[in-house]
């Protein structure tokens, strides 16, 4: 008698996941820094943490797609020495009621840099706080003139 198999999944798919051990990479992309900090996978403990002012001397640097690689690089070494095999990303801008919504120039390269460096990437989230009309925004009445 065969064993009883799941169709939707290969048997060597299902022995491959249960190798991966997955973590959580919270990656802040302003227009001013990149910094991206790897916790467990229930979000509680700090496995590593690097931001662009490491990786660059001059400060204007420190958002570009240059330094969001070398940060990603360094955090995916000290991942694999941690035993984590899997990420997944949450993207987080400045966002708010006054701050941009979009990401900076450095979160897609950290993350592509990240699945160069051999990590498997799960899902990537989108974060960005969202103003639910707390503050009052900042243009007065009529908005800003140009």
């Amino acid at each position: 008698m065969r064993p009883k198999t799941n169709y939707h999944e290969s048997p060597a798919a299902s022995v491959d996941a249960r190798k991966i051990r997955w973590g959580i990479a919270h990656l802040y992309s302003s227009y001013n820094n990149t910094i991206l900090t790897v916790t467990d996978i229930t979000g509680t403990e700090t496995l590593a943490r690097t931001s662009g002012g490491q990786m660059v001397k001059q400060d204007r640097l420190e958002s570009s797609p240059t330094a969001a690689m070398a940060l990603a690089k360094k955090a995916a070494e000290i991942c694999r020495e941690k035993g984590i095999s899997g990420l997944y990303i949450k993207v987080r801008s400045k966002g708010g009621h006054n701050g941009p919504k979009t990401p900076g120039s450095g979160a897609q390269a950290a993350i592509r840099a990240l699945s160069r460096a051999g990590i498997r990437i799960g899902k990537i989230e989108e974060v960005t706080p969202e103003p639910h009309n707390g503050c009052r925004a900042k243009g007065g009445r009529r908005g800003r003139r140009v």
